[in-house]
C-alpha cells in the first residue's frame, strides 16, 4: 500500500480581538452614560424644552455609538502593535472622530438654540438687526456717540449691540469646546477597548501555554510508555531463547501464542491513556504466562484485585515493569518457589496498588533500584498526576514490595 503525502504550508494563527458583542456593549454602556449624565444635568439647571432636548441627545448619543465604531475599526489595525503605539493611534485616530461629533451635536442643537435665542430676546425686549447682532433699543431721546469703523468720526446710535453675531471663526470655536469633551470620552472608551483586547490576549496566550503543555506531556508520556515495549520484548526474546536451546519446543511455542496475545493485547491501548484496572491485571497475568513457560515450578502468582475497582483507571502497562523486576530478581535468582502478588485496594480515596513477591530481597550486588525499571514508573506517574502520588520500593521482611498511591478514578455512573 502507498502513501500519497502532501505538504501543507503552516496555519496562520487566527487574529486575536475581541468580540464584537463585547465592543458593541461597552460602547452602548459609555454613551448611554454620557446621555443619563448630561439629561440629569439639564434637570437639575432646570433648563427649558428638556423634552425636545433629550429627543436631540439621543440622536447624538446614536450618532457616537456609531462613529465609535469607526474609532474600533481603525484602532484594529495596531491591534498587534505595542501599547505606545497603541494609544498614539487613539490619540490621533480621537481627533477628527471627536470633531465630526462635535459637528453632529452643532447641527443638531441649531433650531433649538435659535428658539431658546428668540425666547430670549422676547422676554427682554432684544431685537436682531439684519446682520444678526443683539440689539437693546435705547429710550427715546437717548443716542450713544461711537466712532465710525473707518475712523471718519462719530456716528449716533439710538441702539445698544448685546452680542455680536457669531462668526464662522465663533461657530468653530463652539464646535472644538464641544469636541474636546467628546475627545476625552473617546479616549476613555479607548483606554476601556485596549484593556478588553489584553484580557482577550491573555486568555489567548492561556490557553496556547495549556495545550504546549498537554503536548510535552502527552510526548512525555508516549516516550515513557514506548520504553517499556523494548525492555519486555528483550527479556521475553531472552526467555524464548533458553527455550529454544534447551530444547523445550512445547513450551517455547506455547509461549509464542502467549507473547502474540500480550502484544494484541498492549498495542491495543492508546500509548498516553488510561486503562481500566482490570485490564492491566489481565495484562500482566499473560506476561507471567508467558514466564511460567520458562519457569513452570518456580512461578507462582496471585492477583487481588476488588470488584469496585476493577474500572478504576490507572496508566497502560504501568505494572510491567515491576512485574519484570519481580521475575528477573526474585524467581530467576533462586531454586525454590516464589510467588508473585500483585493486589490493588482504595484508602482514604486513592488508589493503592503494590507488586511484592517473597523471593530474596535484593540480590547480592545489585544497585538498589533495578535499573531503569522502577525509575520509568516513577516518571510515568509523575508525568501522568504530579506531585499527586506516592511511590515506594524497598525490601521487606520476607521478599520485596513495591507500591504505588495515586488519585482513584472511577468511570461516572448514569
Amino acid at each position: 500500500m502507498e502513501w500519497n503525502q502532501t505538504s501543507k504550508a503552516p496555519e496562520k494563527p487566527a487574529p486575536i480581538s475581541v468580540p464584537f458583542r463585547t465592543v458593541l456593549m461597552s460602547m452602548v454602556v459609555l454613551w448611554s452614560t454620557y446621555f443619563v449624565l448630561i439629561t440629569a444635568r439639564s434637570y437639575i439647571l432646570d433648563l427649558d424644552m428638556q423634552a425636545e432636548m433629550a429627543i436631540r441627545r439621543a440622536i447624538v448619543t446614536i450618532a457616537g455609538i456609531g462613529l465609535t465604531i469607526v474609532l474600533w475599526a481603525l484602532l484594529r489595525l495596531v491591534d498587534r502593535q505595542a501599547l505606545w503605539v497603541k494609544i498614539g493611534a487613539a490619540t490621533l485616530f480621537a481627533i477628527p472622530v471627536a470633531i465630526t461629533i462635535g459637528q453632529i451635536n452643532h447641527f443638531v442643537f441649531h433650531d433649538i438654540q435659535v428658539e431658546l435665542e428668540e425666547k430670549f430676546v422676547e422676554e427682554r425686549g432684544f431685537r436682531f438687526d439684519d446682520e444678526g447682532n443683539l440689539l437693546f433699543d435705547l429710550p427715546e431721546g437717548v443716542t450713544i456717540k461711537a466712532p465710525n469703523p473707518d475712523g471718519s468720526g462719530k456716528k449716533i446710535s439710538e441702539s445698544l449691540i448685546i452680542a455680536p453675531a457669531d462668526t464662522r471663526e465663533e461657530t468653530w470655536k463652539m464646535v472644538l469646546e464641544i469636541a474636546l469633551g467628546r475627545y476625552f470620552l473617546l479616549l476613555a472608551w479607548a483606554s476601556t477597548y485596549f484593556a478588553l483586547l489584553a484580557g482577550v490576549q491573555a486568555r489567548v496566550a492561556e490557553r496556547r501555554e495549556q495545550q504546549f503543555r498537554s503536548a510535552a506531556k502527552a510526548a512525555e508520556l508516549r516516550s515513557l510508555r514506548y520504553q517499556v515495549n523494548p525492555h519486555f520484548l528483550f527479556n521475553t526474546l531472552n526467555s524464548l531463547s533458553a527455550l529454544v536451546m534447551t530444547g523445550k519446543a512445547d513450551r517455547a511455542e506455547m509461549m509464542i501464542q502467549t507473547i502474540s496475545r500480550f502484544y494484541r493485547h498492549s498495542l491495543a491501548d492508546e500509548p498516553t491513556g488510561d486503562v481500566y484496572l482490570e485490564d492491566e491485571f489481565d495484562l500482566q497475568q499473560l506476561y507471567l504466562d508467558i514466564e511460567a513457560v520458562r519457569f513452570p515450578e518456580r512461578l507462582t502468582c496471585n492477583f487481588d484485585l476488588p470488584d469496585d475497582l476493577k474500572k478504576a483507571r490507572v496508566p497502560g502497562m504501568i505494572l510491567q515493569p515491576l512485574v519484570e523486576n519481580s521475575v528477573k530478581y526474585a524467581v530467576s535468582t533462586v531454586a525454590r518457589s516464589v510467588t508473585i502478588t500483585v493486589a490493588a485496594r482504595e484508602e482514604f480515596d486513592r488508589l493503592v496498588i503494590s507488586v511484592s513477591d517473597d523471593g530474596p530481597g535484593v540480590p547480592e550486588g545489585t544497585p538498589h533500584g533495578f535499573g531503569i525499571g522502577l525509575a520509568n514508573v516513577s516518571d510515568r506517574l509523575e508525568a501522568r498526576f504530579g506531585s499527586d502520588v506516592a511511590f515506594t520500593s524497598a525490601p521487606i521482611p520476607g521478599g520485596y514490595k513495591t507500591e504505588m498511591r495515586i488519585p482513584l478514578s472511577r468511570p461516572l455512573k448514569h
